[in-house]
Protein backbone atom coordinates (compact mmCIF):
# COMPACT_ATOMS: atom_id res chain seq x y z
CA UNK A 1 0.00 0.00 0.00
CA UNK A 2 1.04 3.26 -0.81
CA UNK A 3 0.08 7.12 -0.74
CA UNK A 4 1.02 9.55 -3.77
CA UNK A 5 2.36 13.30 -3.55
CA UNK A 6 2.37 15.23 -6.21
CA UNK A 7 4.47 18.63 -5.61
CA UNK A 8 3.85 21.57 -8.27
CA UNK A 9 3.65 19.41 -11.04
CA UNK A 10 2.78 21.22 -14.21
CA UNK A 11 2.58 19.52 -17.94
CA UNK A 12 2.14 21.70 -21.16
CA UNK A 13 1.85 19.76 -24.86
CA UNK A 14 3.45 20.66 -27.98
CA UNK A 15 1.67 23.81 -29.07
CA UNK A 16 1.78 25.63 -25.87
CA UNK A 17 -1.32 23.75 -24.23
CA UNK A 18 -0.92 23.64 -20.59
CA UNK A 19 -3.04 20.69 -19.40
CA UNK A 20 -1.69 20.92 -15.49
CA UNK A 21 -0.77 23.79 -13.89
CA UNK A 22 1.04 24.09 -10.80
CA UNK A 23 -0.33 20.54 -8.87
CA UNK A 24 -0.09 19.93 -5.49
CA UNK A 25 -2.43 17.15 -4.13
CA UNK A 26 -1.69 14.49 -1.36
CA UNK A 27 -3.37 11.39 -2.15
CA UNK A 28 -3.37 9.41 1.78
CA UNK A 29 -2.90 5.61 1.55
CA UNK A 30 -5.71 3.08 1.04
CA UNK A 31 -7.80 6.90 0.03
CA UNK A 32 -10.43 6.48 -2.61
CA UNK A 33 -10.03 10.12 -4.05
CA UNK A 34 -11.66 11.08 -7.49
CA UNK A 35 -10.55 13.47 -9.70
CA UNK A 36 -13.93 15.07 -11.58
CA UNK A 37 -13.98 18.06 -13.68
CA UNK A 38 -15.25 18.45 -17.30
CA UNK A 39 -13.27 17.46 -20.50
CA UNK A 40 -10.13 19.34 -20.99
CA UNK A 41 -9.78 20.29 -16.99
CA UNK A 42 -6.35 18.13 -16.93
CA UNK A 43 -8.05 15.01 -14.70
CA UNK A 44 -6.09 12.62 -16.93
CA UNK A 45 -3.24 14.02 -17.78
CA UNK A 46 -2.84 14.37 -13.74
CA UNK A 47 -3.76 10.34 -13.62
CA UNK A 48 -0.96 9.63 -16.87
CA UNK A 49 1.54 11.59 -14.76
CA UNK A 50 1.24 9.16 -11.94
CA UNK A 51 1.05 6.08 -14.28
CA UNK A 52 4.09 7.36 -15.58
CA UNK A 53 2.30 7.78 -19.52
CA UNK A 54 3.72 11.24 -19.34
CA UNK A 55 6.54 13.05 -17.95
CA UNK A 56 6.11 16.30 -15.88
CA UNK A 57 7.78 19.40 -17.39
CA UNK A 58 8.12 20.66 -13.15
CA UNK A 59 7.13 19.20 -9.98
CA UNK A 60 8.18 16.15 -8.01
CA UNK A 61 5.49 12.76 -8.17
CA UNK A 62 6.36 10.19 -5.48
CA UNK A 63 4.75 7.11 -4.70
CA UNK A 64 4.79 5.89 -1.24
CA UNK A 65 8.70 7.08 -0.50
CA UNK A 66 10.03 6.66 -3.58
CA UNK A 67 10.03 10.00 -6.42
CA UNK A 68 9.14 8.42 -9.61
CA UNK A 69 9.67 11.35 -11.99
CA UNK A 70 12.47 8.78 -13.82
CA UNK A 71 11.13 5.42 -13.34
CA UNK A 72 9.20 4.07 -15.86
CA UNK A 73 5.28 3.19 -16.20
CA UNK A 74 6.31 -0.79 -15.40
CA UNK A 75 8.54 -0.05 -12.15
CA UNK A 76 5.72 2.33 -10.23
CA UNK A 77 4.01 -0.82 -8.95
CA UNK A 78 0.51 0.65 -10.10
CA UNK A 79 -2.21 -1.13 -12.10
CA UNK A 80 -4.40 1.10 -14.54
CA UNK A 81 -7.89 0.19 -15.59
CA UNK A 82 -9.03 2.44 -19.11
CA UNK A 83 -12.01 3.48 -20.19
CA UNK A 84 -11.97 1.23 -23.47
CA UNK A 85 -11.08 -1.66 -21.17
CA UNK A 86 -7.92 -2.97 -23.89
CA UNK A 87 -8.48 -6.45 -24.12
CA UNK A 88 -6.30 -9.14 -25.75
CA UNK A 89 -9.63 -9.86 -28.42
CA UNK A 90 -7.60 -13.44 -29.22
CA UNK A 91 -6.93 -14.02 -25.55
CA UNK A 92 -9.61 -15.94 -23.24
CA UNK A 93 -10.07 -14.30 -20.16
CA UNK A 94 -8.20 -15.99 -17.78
CA UNK A 95 -5.55 -15.48 -20.32
CA UNK A 96 -5.89 -11.44 -20.33
CA UNK A 97 -5.83 -11.75 -16.61
CA UNK A 98 -2.71 -13.72 -16.33
CA UNK A 99 -0.97 -12.68 -19.03
CA UNK A 100 0.74 -9.57 -17.30
CA UNK A 101 1.87 -12.04 -14.30
CA UNK A 102 3.18 -14.27 -16.52
CA UNK A 103 5.30 -11.60 -18.74
CA UNK A 104 6.71 -10.50 -14.79
CA UNK A 105 7.53 -13.82 -13.74
CA UNK A 106 9.16 -15.52 -16.40
CA UNK A 107 6.52 -18.25 -17.43
CA UNK A 108 4.64 -17.19 -20.54
CA UNK A 109 3.31 -19.13 -23.59
CA UNK A 110 6.21 -17.92 -25.29
CA UNK A 111 9.26 -18.80 -23.16
CA UNK A 112 7.84 -23.17 -23.63
CA UNK A 113 10.67 -23.37 -26.32
CA UNK A 114 13.26 -23.01 -24.28
CA UNK A 115 12.41 -25.00 -21.35
CA UNK A 116 13.10 -28.02 -22.17
CA UNK A 117 16.32 -27.32 -21.53
CA UNK A 118 15.80 -26.46 -17.69
CA UNK A 119 16.96 -28.70 -15.23
CA UNK A 120 14.14 -30.51 -12.93
CA UNK A 121 14.36 -28.60 -10.34
CA UNK A 122 14.00 -24.92 -12.17
CA UNK A 123 10.91 -26.84 -14.07
CA UNK A 124 9.52 -27.09 -10.38
CA UNK A 125 10.22 -23.57 -9.74
CA UNK A 126 8.36 -22.49 -12.93
CA UNK A 127 5.31 -25.29 -12.17
CA UNK A 128 4.87 -23.53 -8.77
CA UNK A 129 4.98 -19.90 -9.91
CA UNK A 130 2.42 -20.62 -12.85
CA UNK A 131 0.01 -22.42 -9.97
CA UNK A 132 0.80 -19.60 -7.93
CA UNK A 133 -0.35 -17.53 -11.05
CA UNK A 134 -3.43 -19.62 -11.32
CA UNK A 135 -4.64 -19.38 -8.13
CA UNK A 136 -4.42 -15.27 -7.97
CA UNK A 137 -6.49 -15.22 -11.15
CA UNK A 138 -9.27 -17.28 -9.61
CA UNK A 139 -9.16 -15.59 -6.28
CA UNK A 140 -9.47 -12.39 -8.61
CA UNK A 141 -12.00 -14.16 -10.90
CA UNK A 142 -14.03 -15.15 -7.71
CA UNK A 143 -13.95 -11.57 -5.66
CA UNK A 144 -15.54 -10.05 -8.92
CA UNK A 145 -17.96 -12.88 -9.43
CA UNK A 146 -16.49 -14.24 -13.49
CA UNK A 147 -15.29 -17.46 -12.44
CA UNK A 148 -17.50 -19.16 -15.00
CA UNK A 149 -16.06 -16.76 -17.60
CA UNK A 150 -12.20 -17.30 -17.75
CA UNK A 151 -12.62 -19.74 -20.80
CA UNK A 152 -14.67 -17.09 -22.82
CA UNK A 153 -13.12 -14.38 -25.30
CA UNK A 154 -13.97 -10.51 -24.81
CA UNK A 155 -16.15 -10.87 -27.82
CA UNK A 156 -18.48 -13.58 -26.03
CA UNK A 157 -19.53 -10.98 -22.91
CA UNK A 158 -21.19 -8.16 -22.20
CA UNK A 159 -20.07 -4.40 -21.09
CA UNK A 160 -20.11 -5.14 -17.78
CA UNK A 161 -18.16 -8.64 -18.00
CA UNK A 162 -15.51 -7.01 -20.12
CA UNK A 163 -15.52 -4.12 -17.46
CA UNK A 164 -14.87 -6.64 -14.62
CA UNK A 165 -12.17 -8.54 -16.43
CA UNK A 166 -10.40 -5.27 -17.03
CA UNK A 167 -10.33 -4.72 -13.05
CA UNK A 168 -9.75 -8.29 -12.59
CA UNK A 169 -6.31 -7.61 -14.75
CA UNK A 170 -5.49 -5.08 -12.66
CA UNK A 171 -6.36 -6.69 -9.07
CA UNK A 172 -4.29 -9.86 -9.65
CA UNK A 173 -1.34 -7.65 -10.14
CA UNK A 174 -1.75 -6.43 -6.40
CA UNK A 175 -0.59 -3.44 -6.83
CA UNK A 176 0.80 -0.21 -4.31
CA UNK A 177 -2.23 2.19 -6.06
CA UNK A 178 -5.06 1.76 -8.78
CA UNK A 179 -5.95 3.92 -11.49
CA UNK A 180 -8.74 4.42 -12.95
CA UNK A 181 -9.49 6.47 -16.06
CA UNK A 182 -13.59 6.75 -16.42
CA UNK A 183 -14.10 2.63 -16.55
CA UNK A 184 -17.81 2.81 -16.45
CA UNK A 185 -18.60 5.95 -18.47
CA UNK A 186 -18.93 3.10 -22.05
CA UNK A 187 -21.88 1.30 -19.48
CA UNK A 188 -25.49 1.71 -19.69
CA UNK A 189 -27.36 3.94 -16.69
CA UNK A 190 -28.44 0.65 -14.61
CA UNK A 191 -24.95 -1.00 -15.13
CA UNK A 192 -22.84 1.74 -14.00
CA UNK A 193 -25.07 2.04 -10.85
CA UNK A 194 -24.08 -1.67 -10.13
CA UNK A 195 -20.32 -1.02 -10.83
CA UNK A 196 -20.32 1.75 -8.44
CA UNK A 197 -21.76 -0.73 -5.64
CA UNK A 198 -18.96 -3.06 -6.26
CA UNK A 199 -16.20 -0.58 -6.83
CA UNK A 200 -16.76 0.36 -3.85
CA UNK A 201 -17.13 -3.18 -1.71
CA UNK A 202 -14.06 -3.86 -3.55
CA UNK A 203 -12.05 -0.61 -2.16
CA UNK A 204 -13.27 -1.67 1.11
CA UNK A 205 -12.07 -5.18 0.77
CA UNK A 206 -8.69 -4.41 -1.08
CA UNK A 207 -8.18 -1.77 1.38
CA UNK A 208 -5.48 -0.18 -1.29
CA UNK A 209 -5.21 3.22 -2.66
CA UNK A 210 -7.37 3.98 -5.53
CA UNK A 211 -7.21 7.18 -7.81
CA UNK A 212 -10.46 7.48 -10.02
CA UNK A 213 -11.15 9.82 -12.92
CA UNK A 214 -14.86 10.71 -13.92
CA UNK A 215 -16.37 14.33 -15.77
CA UNK A 216 -19.45 12.34 -14.09
CA UNK A 217 -20.00 14.23 -10.58
CA UNK A 218 -22.58 11.45 -9.40
CA UNK A 219 -19.59 8.92 -9.49
CA UNK A 220 -17.47 11.49 -7.86
CA UNK A 221 -20.39 11.86 -5.20
CA UNK A 222 -20.70 8.42 -4.55
CA UNK A 223 -17.56 6.84 -4.81
CA UNK A 224 -14.92 9.24 -3.39
CA UNK A 225 -13.58 9.49 0.16
CA UNK A 226 -12.06 13.02 -0.91
CA UNK A 227 -13.76 14.77 -4.07
CA UNK A 228 -10.66 16.70 -6.53
CA UNK A 229 -12.68 19.39 -8.50
CA UNK A 230 -10.44 20.43 -11.06
CA UNK A 231 -10.56 22.94 -14.24
CA UNK A 232 -8.47 24.44 -16.44
CA UNK A 233 -5.69 22.36 -15.08
CA UNK A 234 -6.07 23.80 -11.81
CA UNK A 235 -7.85 22.47 -8.35
CA UNK A 236 -10.27 24.14 -7.22
CA UNK A 237 -11.36 22.31 -4.31
CA UNK A 238 -10.55 19.20 -2.59
CA UNK A 239 -13.11 17.86 0.25
CA UNK A 240 -15.15 15.10 1.40
CA UNK A 241 -18.43 14.64 -0.91
CA UNK A 242 -20.71 16.31 1.64
CA UNK A 243 -18.43 19.71 2.07
CA UNK A 244 -17.50 19.80 -1.58
CA UNK A 245 -21.78 19.78 -2.32
CA UNK A 246 -22.80 21.12 0.59
CA UNK A 247 -20.21 24.27 0.96
CA UNK A 248 -18.49 25.06 -2.62
CA UNK A 249 -15.23 27.35 -2.76
CA UNK A 250 -16.23 28.83 -5.61
CA UNK A 251 -19.00 29.43 -8.19
CA UNK A 252 -17.43 27.24 -10.82
CA UNK A 253 -17.74 24.17 -8.33
CA UNK A 254 -21.35 25.18 -7.46
CA UNK A 255 -22.32 25.05 -10.77
CA UNK A 256 -20.51 21.72 -11.50
CA UNK A 257 -21.26 19.90 -8.68
CA UNK A 258 -24.90 18.92 -8.60
CA UNK A 259 -27.71 17.64 -11.14
CA UNK A 260 -30.03 19.71 -12.07
CA UNK A 261 -26.98 22.50 -11.99
CA UNK A 262 -27.22 25.28 -8.94
CA UNK A 263 -29.12 28.42 -9.63
CA UNK A 264 -27.51 31.63 -10.06
CA UNK A 265 -28.91 35.25 -9.23
CA UNK A 266 -26.94 38.16 -9.69
CA UNK A 267 -27.58 41.16 -7.24
CA UNK A 268 -26.26 43.38 -4.76
CA UNK A 269 -26.05 42.79 -0.93
CA UNK A 270 -26.96 45.88 1.18
CA UNK A 271 -27.93 47.00 4.70
CA UNK A 272 -31.26 47.33 5.40
CA UNK A 273 -31.27 49.19 8.77
CA UNK A 274 -29.62 46.47 10.69
CA UNK A 275 -30.22 44.02 8.80
CA UNK A 276 -28.24 42.50 5.48
CA UNK A 277 -30.45 41.65 2.46
CA UNK A 278 -29.89 40.68 -0.96
CA UNK A 279 -31.56 42.64 -3.84
CA UNK A 280 -32.44 42.36 -7.46
CA UNK A 281 -34.45 45.05 -8.90
CA UNK A 282 -37.11 45.49 -6.45
CA UNK A 283 -37.26 41.63 -5.16
CA UNK A 284 -35.30 41.37 -1.61
CA UNK A 285 -34.32 38.58 0.47
CA UNK A 286 -32.60 38.72 3.99
CA UNK A 287 -29.56 37.36 4.55
CA UNK A 288 -29.59 37.06 8.31
CA UNK A 289 -29.94 33.60 8.90
CA UNK A 290 -27.53 32.10 6.26
CA UNK A 291 -24.86 34.56 7.56
CA UNK A 292 -25.37 33.67 10.90
CA UNK A 293 -25.21 29.67 10.16
CA UNK A 294 -21.94 30.89 8.40
CA UNK A 295 -20.72 32.45 11.08
CA UNK A 296 -19.69 35.70 8.96
CA UNK A 297 -19.51 39.29 8.98
CA UNK A 298 -20.33 41.31 5.58
CA UNK A 299 -18.82 44.77 7.45
CA UNK A 300 -15.36 43.96 6.04
CA UNK A 301 -17.00 43.33 2.26
CA UNK A 302 -18.24 46.63 2.38
CA UNK A 303 -15.53 48.92 3.60
CA UNK A 304 -15.50 50.74 0.62
CA UNK A 305 -19.11 50.36 -0.62
CA UNK A 306 -22.36 50.32 0.78
CA UNK A 307 -23.67 47.54 -1.82
CA UNK A 308 -21.55 44.52 -2.85
CA UNK A 309 -21.91 43.20 -5.98
CA UNK A 310 -22.49 39.24 -5.06
CA UNK A 311 -24.03 36.43 -7.26
CA UNK A 312 -26.58 34.36 -5.33
CA UNK A 313 -26.68 30.20 -5.73
CA UNK A 314 -29.55 28.11 -4.39
CA UNK A 315 -29.87 24.57 -5.48
CA UNK A 316 -33.09 23.70 -7.23
CA UNK A 317 -33.95 21.63 -3.80
CA UNK A 318 -33.66 24.22 -1.69
CA UNK A 319 -36.44 26.12 -3.88
CA UNK A 320 -40.00 25.79 -3.01
CA UNK A 321 -42.78 26.38 -5.55
CA UNK A 322 -46.25 27.71 -3.81
CA UNK A 323 -49.47 28.58 -5.20
CA UNK A 324 -50.11 31.83 -3.34
CA UNK A 325 -48.08 35.02 -2.40
CA UNK A 326 -45.98 35.77 0.91
CA UNK A 327 -43.36 38.17 1.81
CA UNK A 328 -40.48 37.39 0.11
CA UNK A 329 -41.68 35.37 -2.00
CA UNK A 330 -41.13 36.07 -6.40
CA UNK A 331 -43.24 35.82 -8.50
CA UNK A 332 -42.88 34.00 -11.34
CA UNK A 333 -44.57 31.72 -13.89
CA UNK A 334 -44.39 28.17 -14.89
CA UNK A 335 -42.53 27.19 -18.00
CA UNK A 336 -42.09 22.98 -18.08
CA UNK A 337 -42.54 20.56 -15.42
CA UNK A 338 -40.28 17.38 -15.80
CA UNK A 339 -41.30 14.44 -13.59
CA UNK A 340 -38.52 11.91 -12.86
CA UNK A 341 -40.90 9.74 -10.97
CA UNK A 342 -39.69 9.98 -7.37
CA UNK A 343 -39.41 14.18 -7.93
CA UNK A 344 -40.32 16.73 -10.42
CA UNK A 345 -37.94 19.17 -11.64
CA UNK A 346 -39.88 22.80 -12.32
CA UNK A 347 -38.59 25.08 -14.57
CA UNK A 348 -39.69 28.84 -13.63
CA UNK A 349 -39.58 32.29 -14.94
CA UNK A 350 -39.59 35.08 -13.46
CA UNK A 351 -39.90 38.89 -13.68
CA UNK A 352 -38.05 41.41 -11.65
CA UNK A 353 -38.66 45.09 -12.00
CA UNK A 354 -35.58 47.08 -11.89
CA UNK A 355 -35.82 49.42 -8.75
CA UNK A 356 -36.48 53.10 -9.69
CA UNK A 357 -37.36 55.78 -6.95
CA UNK A 358 -39.94 58.11 -7.66
CA UNK A 359 -40.21 57.04 -11.60
CA UNK A 360 -43.21 54.81 -12.98
CA UNK A 361 -42.78 51.02 -13.41
CA UNK A 362 -41.71 50.35 -17.01
CA UNK A 363 -43.16 46.43 -17.77
CA UNK A 364 -40.66 46.82 -20.49
CA UNK A 365 -37.70 47.27 -18.43
CA UNK A 366 -38.19 44.44 -16.40
CA UNK A 367 -35.90 41.74 -15.78
CA UNK A 368 -35.88 38.13 -16.60
CA UNK A 369 -34.99 34.76 -14.23
CA UNK A 370 -34.49 31.53 -15.08
CA UNK A 371 -35.29 29.47 -11.65
CA UNK A 372 -35.12 25.40 -11.41
CA UNK A 373 -36.81 23.84 -8.23
CA UNK A 374 -36.70 19.87 -7.54
CA UNK A 375 -38.80 17.99 -5.06
CA UNK A 376 -41.78 15.79 -4.06
CA UNK A 377 -43.89 15.17 -7.70
CA UNK A 378 -45.41 18.17 -8.19
CA UNK A 379 -48.23 17.10 -10.30
CA UNK A 380 -50.39 20.32 -9.59
CA UNK A 381 -48.15 22.56 -11.29
CA UNK A 382 -48.20 22.87 -15.47
CA UNK A 383 -47.45 25.23 -18.15
CA UNK A 384 -48.58 29.12 -18.34
CA UNK A 385 -49.46 28.61 -14.56
CA UNK A 386 -48.83 31.92 -12.30
CA UNK A 387 -46.78 30.77 -8.65
CA UNK A 388 -44.76 31.83 -6.08
CA UNK A 389 -41.34 30.93 -5.64
CA UNK A 390 -39.61 31.04 -1.87
CA UNK A 391 -36.04 29.98 -1.30
CA UNK A 392 -34.34 28.17 2.24
CA UNK A 393 -32.83 31.10 3.69
CA UNK A 394 -30.52 28.32 5.77
CA UNK A 395 -29.09 26.74 1.93
CA UNK A 396 -28.23 30.24 0.25
CA UNK A 397 -24.22 30.66 -1.18
CA UNK A 398 -22.73 33.67 -2.13
CA UNK A 399 -20.01 34.46 -4.39
CA UNK A 400 -18.04 37.66 -5.25
CA UNK A 401 -19.27 38.54 -8.37
CA UNK A 402 -15.61 40.18 -9.43
CA UNK A 403 -13.71 36.84 -8.32
CA UNK A 404 -16.29 34.13 -8.23
CA UNK A 405 -15.30 32.79 -4.82
CA UNK A 406 -17.53 32.28 -1.80
CA UNK A 407 -17.97 34.32 0.87
CA UNK A 408 -19.17 31.88 3.25
CA UNK A 409 -16.38 29.16 2.42
CA UNK A 410 -13.86 28.90 4.99
CA UNK A 411 -16.61 29.54 7.41
CA UNK A 412 -18.01 27.29 10.54
CA UNK A 413 -17.82 23.39 9.83
CA UNK A 414 -16.92 23.60 6.30
CA UNK A 415 -13.51 25.11 6.28
CA UNK A 416 -11.97 21.83 6.03
CA UNK A 417 -13.43 21.96 2.58
CA UNK A 418 -12.06 25.13 1.18
CA UNK A 419 -10.22 25.88 -2.33
CA UNK A 420 -6.87 24.23 -2.49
Amino acid sequence: MAGVSLENVSRTYPGGAAAVRDLNLEVIDREFLVLVGPSGCGKTTTLRLIAGLEEPDAGKITIGERLVNDVPAKGRDIAMVFQNYALYPHMNVYRNMAFGLELREGVSGWQKWWRWALPAASKRELAARRFAIAERVHDAARLLGIEHLLQRLPRQLSGGERQRVALGRAIVRNPAVFLFDEPLSNLDAKLRVEMRRELRELHRRLQTTMIYVTHDQVEALTLGDRIVVMDRGKIQQIGSPMEVYGLPANRFVAGFVGTPAMNFLEGVIELNGQQWQFRRGDWTLPLAEALSLAEIELTEFLSKTDKLPVTLGVRPEDVQVHAEPAPGRLRAMVDLVEMLGDASVVKLRARVAKASPGKEHDPHSDEEIDVLSKGEPMAEWHAEQTVFVSLDPRKLHIFDRETNDSLLAGAGSGASGRRA
